[in-house]
């Protein structure tokens, strides 16, 4: 999988970017995901996540992660390609992670900025792949895998 890291505060380091790489890694593994899927990782400040929660989801707050999945459940009729064409990658779509959120929530939560950062990074990859948590069944499969990928992974709390 192609994961393109961003990193408008510059404060991330190519150390944790490999970490969260090698989890959503793991973690499109688990899920059995092709070679070819592309997604996108950017890591950024509360004001930053702020302008987006507010124009994207009407809500005038920084949050910790927000995902703008490429693929979503339609009725449309697929776009059928010619046999002779280049195959496309499958592109899964953006993760925006809140490094100030993601460091309050480690000493909130009382476990460690790795622990949290790779979490966002999850929850927001399992957003993307169709997972929701708006009904609590919904809610109870997505945060079932969430543990499972994360234990199975070794990134516990």
């Amino acid at each position: 999988m192609e994961i393109t890291f961003i990193d408008e505060t510059n404060s991330v380091g190519e150390n944790k970017t490999q970490e969260i790489d090698a989890l959503l890694q793991f973690a499109a593994s688990y899920l059995k995901l092709p070679e070819d899927t592309e997604m996108s990782v950017t890591f950024m400040d509360n004001a930053a996540i702020q302008i987006i929660n507010r124009e994207y989801r009407d809500k005038d707050m920084p949050t910790d992660v927000i995902s703008f999945a490429f693929e979503e459940e339609t009725d449309e009729m697929p776009i059928i390609f010619d046999e002779e064409m280049e195959a496309m990658p499958r592109d899964l779509g953006d993760i925006m992670i809140s490094i100030e959120r993601a460091r309050e929530q480690a000493e909130e939560y009382g476990h460690s900025y790795d622990r949290e950062l790779g979490f966002l990074a999850l929850h927001g990859f399992l957003h993307i792949n169709g997972y929701d948590h708006m009904t609590p069944d919904d809610e109870k499969e997505m945060f079932g895998l969430q543990k499972e990928i994360l234990d199975a992974y070794g990134l516990k709390r």
